[in-house]
């Protein structure tokens, strides 16, 4: 994986998103001092991380820096009051990325101008290098940017690109927020073994460790899920007693799934307007 920059990426928000991305950046090749992580409120164990990784932190954007990336990581509701005073390290060929939830490509260049954008959604899992990331990249992006994003997006886990900036509410309804579902598969599995009588902390270990090594199996086998689902489910057995429920046309599990992510979609749309 080669990176070359002339300018240094310059991220604003170096929380755990933004961190992990920079310390990914650093295993990827590029060089420390070609990072700038920009937070006031940076502290604690990522500032440490990024410090003792040779990566410039600092409160605000120093003066005369112009950025080959601007990334942006920073929570939507802060994005219009931050985003102006960086106006001035957009230059030439600098790519603006987003990895703000619910912001369109406009609203960035209301503030920065129309500056080539890549808008993208990855999801918690890029903490430990095993994310997905959802991206889009407007009509000024050329192919030598795009490709340059690809790789830094990469640093945490797989790219995939759309063509439709609209997608994007659809990609962090699926996901963006999917993490959250998965967790709270868990937390359910444990709750109904709870109630059949499993002490609770065995019902979580043992909801907990099939969880993670199910999607585990999902990431390494060439099988897709609805193969992997059959290899388990033997006729008449229990895991088709279970299955019978949660694939219940009316009530089971997917038109529960349909209402819930057709819910966050809709919140993204909202958020973005």
């Amino acid at each position: 994986m080669t990176i070359v920059l002339t300018n240094p990426i310059i991220l604003i928000g170096a929380g755990n998103m933004g961190g992990a991305m920079a310390l990914g950046w650093i295993k990827a090749g590029v060089p420390a001092d070609k990072i700038i992580a920009i937070d006031p409120n940076a502290s604690g164990p990522m500032q440490s991380r990024l410090v003792d990784a040779g990566v410039t932190v600092v409160a605000e954007l120093p003066e005369n820096v112009t950025a080959s990336v601007l990334f942006v990581a920073v929570k939507p509701q802060m994005l219009d009051a931050v985003l102006p005073s960086y106006r001035s390290a957009v230059g030439a060929e600098t790519v603006v990325v987003s990895v703000v939830a619910g912001k369109t490509i406009s609203s960035f260049q209301s503030h920065l101008g129309p500056v080539p954008m890549v808008r993208t959604i990855p999801n918690t899992p890029a903490m430990v290098g095993r994310g997905i990331t959802g991206a889009f990249a407007s009509a000024g992006v050329d192919a030598a940017r795009r490709t340059l994003v690809d790789t830094l997006l990469k640093v945490t886990g797989p790219v995939e690109w759309v063509d439709d900036e609209a997608l994007i509410d659809a990609v962090t309804a699926v996901s963006g927020s999917g993490p959250a579902y998965v967790f709270y598969l868990v937390e359910c599995m444990a709750e109904a073994g709870r109630k059949l009588g499993l002490p609770a902390d065995l019902a979580m270990r043992l909801a907990r460790a099939t969880v993670s090594g199910a999607g585990e199996l999902l990431h390494q086998s060439p099988d897709d899920a609805a193969q992997l689902r059959k290899n388990v489910t033997s006729p008449a057995g229990t895991t088709a007693a279970a299955l019978a429920v949660l694939m219940a046309e009316d009530n089971g599990i997917q038109p529960v799934f349909d209402k819930a992510i057709a819910a966050a979609r809709t919140r993204a749309q909202e958020l973005a307007s």
